[in-house]
């Protein structure tokens, strides 16, 4: 916990604990044979203190109170030692996963309200997977007995399961079994259950993405010195924050080494060291950029020397079944609406599949699966704008992407139409899969209607086809006296004989003509 001043953390503020979990037989074992020779007691006391503000039965919140109970229920001086004290142990169990302090402050009250939210420990294989957790029991007991409680708290298989091989699972997926009901889609209970961080939108992919970037290993390559090594070191205990970097990691192709070195920048992580997801994404897709220009001048390279030795090259197979087999395990209800495959995918994924794929794929994977090889950078510039300054969800460009190229609109891709039509998205709250679905049908009716009249229209209908049909008709003159569509002007005709000019009226003209040029 970092206090810089002592007033600030005092018997008198008020705190809350939260959790959102329930310690098993297991876990409170492994409180006291991993976690207390790290910490100490009186930290494990301290956790197990704020545990039971709330029954085993429930989760949450606990009503707020003054710090000082804790002072009294941990029989510490409230003097500036006992604070200081209070702090170190909040510091150990910050320091190995346990805890999560946040302090909060109320502009109208100017009251400081601390939040103490409770992590569930490690597993055994996650605990002993961690190093540094590892190293520290280490020290802490000694290299034999860390090695006795590994082997008595994750035992190795059997001996006999050797022999056995093929092994394959045969579990029973949930679209197998049960079948949702295909009723209406409750507006109210979707709110109830999108009540989540801002960061679950972007990584509701997160189990079916693959895990490229593991924390171990960003341990491994991350810089010892750097500024941001304490921020990298917590995100073992934050699995949303390490879902949102696979998934980044997954969108921009990105690998350790290029997280590594994106998270080591500054401006990065806010001073109490939340990640700056807009920012990180904002230079990912840069590298992203890069690498794609990088891949380009690599591919003519090759072809140069394939060109030259006669060679062609092997066609890249596109991973559709792959990707739509994912998809498949994550089926939605049947009452949501699903969009025709486009006639180039053909037979390569099921609609179920596909519809899976634009709810859950990032855009840049879903729009390289509409080009046989890279693409136009025209179109990653475009949709790179809808993402990054739009703002518009993953599954609805998705959406516009399946909308513009899986669809026959071959002689509307430009820029301006794209972008009509991502401003016509904004403009009217479209920000879910469903509500993108909705709005591109609702668009190709009216593209119907405006073709079927257009039809109407150059093939003549007569009598009371349409209003527009009568007034072309008119226009027309009835279609069958082949006169001019223009208008008629009136013209001044010749009307009788030229009159005669006199000769004075001849020498007046000129007169005037003389003055009128020596005052030019």
């Amino acid at each position: 916990m970092r206090v810089s001043n002592r007033l600030e953390f005092t018997e008198n503020h008020r705190y809350v604990a939260y959790r959102d979990f329930a310690l098993s037989g297991l876990e409170r074992h492994l409180l006291s044979r991993l976690y207390q020779p790290m910490v100490g007691a009186f930290a494990v006391g301290l956790y197990l203190t704020l545990y039971h503000h709330l029954p085993d039965d429930r989760t949450g919140y606990s009503a707020p109170e003054p710090q000082r109970k804790l002072f009294l229920g941990l029989d510490l001086e409230m003097n500036p030692s006992g604070r200081q004290g209070l702090i170190d142990q909040f510091s150990k169990l910050e320091a190995v996963g346990l805890l999560q302090s946040f302090r909060q402050h109320d502009p109208a009250t100017e009251e400081t309200l601390y939040e103490y939210v409770l992590l569930r420990p490690l597993t055994p294989g996650e605990f002993f997977a961690n190093l540094h957790l590892s190293l520290l029991l280490r020290d802490k007991i000694g290299k034999m007995a860390l090695l006795e409680l590994r082997e008595e708290l994750s035992p190795a298989k059997p001996v006999g399961l050797a022999r056995f091989m093929n092994r394959e699972e045969v579990t029973v997926p949930f679209y197998e079994l049960f079948r949702l009901s295909p009723g209406p889609v409750d507006p109210e209970l979707e709110a109830a259950l999108s009540e989540s961080a801002t960061a679950l939108e972007a990584t509701a992919a997160g189990p079916r993405t693959p895990e490229r970037i593991r924390h171990s290993e960003m341990l491994l390559r991350f810089p010892r010195g750097s500024a941001n090594r304490a921020y990298v070191e917590r995100l073992h205990r934050q699995p949303e924050t390490m879902a949102q970097l696979n998934y980044l990691a997954y969108k921009y192709e990105l690998e350790v080494p290029e997280i590594c070195r994106l998270l080591d920048e500054d401006g990065i992580f806010e001073a109490d060291g939340t990640l700056r997801w807009e920012e990180l994404q904002t230079r990912a897709n840069l590298v992203y950029r890069q690498e794609r220009k990088r891949d380009e001048q690599r591919e003519r390279f090759l072809s140069r020397l394939e060109s030259s030795s006669g060679e062609a090259p092997e066609p890249e197979e596109r991973e559709y079944e792959s990707a739509a087999s994912d998809a498949a395990l994550r089926p939605g209800s049947a009452s949501l609406p699903l969009l025709d495959i486009p006639e180039r995918f053909g037979a390569k994924v099921s609609i179920e599949g596909y519809n899976q794929m634009l709810r859950r794929e990032p855009y840049t994977r879903m729009l390289a699966r509409y080009f046989p090889g890279a693409v136009p950078d025209a179109f990653v510039r475009i949709f790179e704008r809808i993402d990054l300054n739009y703002k518009l969800p993953e599954p609805v460009i998705n959406v516009l992407i399946h909308y513009v190229l899986g669809m026959d609109h071959a002689q509307r891709l430009t820029k301006s139409f794209i972008d009509s039509i991502a401003s016509n998205m904004l403009a009217k709250g479209i920000d879910s899969f469903e509500k993108a679905i909705v709005y591109v049908r609702e668009q190709r009716k009216l593209n119907e209607t405006l073709e079927r009249r257009r039809r109407g229209e150059d093939d003549g209908v007569s009598g009371g086809a349409s209003a527009r049909g009568q007034a072309s008709s008119r226009g027309r003159k009835g279609g069958s006296g082949g006169g001019s569509r223009k208008p008629a002007m009136p013209v001044v005709g010749d009307r009788g004989p030229a009159q005669e000019l006199s000769a004075e009226e001849r020498e007046r003209m000129r007169e005037l003509a003389r003055k009128l040029k020596d005052k030019g």
